[in-house]
């Protein structure tokens, strides 16, 4: 009995370590790189930075007629009777209020049009990540960008051909 076990357990060793030694095949990418590097991404990345140009601008305009009120606050501040004081004070606070939260409104407004651009890109790029694993013969793909990974080889680094790959598919689209 003794020695069935002993086969047994020997036979299990001999086999576990041959299937230890199949090919494993990993490589690594950075999302990051890929959603800012691709067409796609740098598409994206112009059509954010329109809307942001745009918002600056207003900003500008609202932070010019803002100095505006306050220089002239200032210059007839000592003129003006205390109610008028008050209301062009008022004024200038309600401007002010305005200006914070226009501010505020198009933070907010530009991270939502970037988490709708990840939201769109990244499920596009998983899949020609998946596609390119499995014609490839991986065993895994990992992305460095959201692990903390203290090293890697970067010969095993496959966002280039991601890139490559997804811009490809993406011209494909385009047509």
């Amino acid at each position: 009995m003794r020695k069935i076990m002993y086969v047994v357990i020997i036979t299990v060793f001999v086999l576990s370590g041959a299937f230890a030694y199949a090919e494993t095949k990993i490589g690594f990418i950075d999302m990051k790189e890929i959603v800012f590097k691709s067409d796609a991404g740098k598409k994206a990345a112009a059509d954010l930075e329109k809307i942001a140009g745009k918002k600056k601008t207003q900003i500008q305009g609202m932070e010019d007629d803002l100095k505006k009120v306050k220089d002239e606050l200032d210059k007839q501040r000592l003129t003006l009777t205390e109610s008028a004081l008050k209301d062009k004070e008022a004024d200038y606070q309600a401007k002010f209020k305005n200006y914070k939260r226009f501010i505020e409104d198009a933070n907010e407004e530009m991270k939502q049009r970037e988490q709708e651009v990840f939201q769109t890109l990244i499920p596009e790029i998983l899949k020609v990540v998946s596609s390119m694993g499995e014609s490839d013969n991986y065993t895994m793909v990992l992305d460095v960008g959201s692990m903390n990974m203290p090293y890697y080889s970067k010969q095993l680094d496959i966002t280039k051909k991601v890139i490559e790959k997804y811009n490809k598919d993406y011209a494909a689209k385009k047509k």
